[in-house]
């Protein structure tokens, strides 16, 4: 490979850097216990670090490093496409179509500024993460719901809102595949119980609301 070409692909990995910074102020509807919103930067990072904890208590071997970088793509085409959130999708299943198109739109768009280096790579884990068919990929996933759910349990409970009292209590479809994420769903909807209870809520009346609306 000669400087020319380095310096072409690496002039592309500047631009996908430029538009990846992006997400480092693009917010999430998730808050945080300091009472700021997070972005999508901050939740790609805390699933990266638990990925990197659980990985040797899971019940089969798994490639960690294509789990990291499935982990770290598969909010990238959030810079160009924004943030939907999963509230807005179930309040209105018209929106989920147009986010799907403007993802769809983003992941082609990176592949192709990074065409001459590993865009294709990129691209083919995005679609892995989305159809999560690979063990991997189902990792990357549960993490994804996991992840989500705790911030929840680590912001004020006036953050929530009703909807995410039910969502609280339907992660367990996401992780039935490993034990050992069935063992921390376990704890982490243990934390939203006990936040919703000290709150004052019903928590065997929302149980059986979320088990009705969502599974």
């Amino acid at each position: 490979m000669t400087n020319q070409i380095k310096i072409e692909q690496l002039s592309a990995i500047l631009e996908v850097l430029q538009l990846a910074e992006k997400l480092k102020f693009e917010l999430r509807h998730s808050w945080l216990s300091n009472g700021r919103q997070e972005s999508v930067a901050e939740h790609t990072w805390r699933m990266s670090l638990m990925a990197v904890l659980i990985e040797p208590l899971l019940d089969k071997k798994i490639d960690l490093a294509r789990l990291l970088k499935m982990i770290i793509i598969h909010d990238l085409v959030e810079a160009e496409a924004g943030d939907v959130s999963v509230l807005d999708q179930i309040r209105n299943p018209a929106i989920r179509k147009v986010k799907q198109q403007n993802e769809e739109k983003a992941i082609e768009n990176i592949r192709e500024m990074l065409s001459k280096s590993n865009g294709q790579e990129i691209y083919d884990l995005f679609y892995e993460f989305e159809e999560k068919n690979t063990f991997e990929a189902k990792v990357a996933n549960a993490i994804d719901k996991l992840e989500v759910q705790l911030q929840h349990n680590h912001a004020d409970i006036n953050t929530w809102e009703e909807i995410e009292y039910d969502l609280s209590f339907v992660i367990g479809k996401h992780v039935q595949f490993d034990e050992t994420f069935t063992l921390l769903k376990d704890l982490i909807e243990k934390q939203a119980e006990q936040k919703l209870h000290i709150a004052g809520f019903d928590i065997l009346e929302i149980r059986d609301r979320a088990l009705t609306n969502f599974n």
